[in-house]
């Protein structure tokens, strides 16, 4: 997801199931308690949080 992958582009590179990246997708922003919105792009707050993450600032 942070390189701008949809779930069939990371399913490919995984060689997984599109249905698999899906579960994994979800449990990750569960995980991240990045509730589901109408207006929240959760992928791009997914990679946001990893970003703050990986330079050690908090939410």
């Amino acid at each position: 997801m942070a390189q701008g992958l949809n779930n069939p582009a990371i399913a490919r590179r995984l060689v997984v199931s599109e249905r698999t990246v899906e579960g994994h997708v979800r449990h990750l922003l569960i995980k991240l308690g990045l509730a589901e919105t109408e207006d929240g792009h959760r992928r791009v707050l997914a990679v946001l949080a990893h970003l703050r993450a990986a330079h050690g600032h908090r939410p």
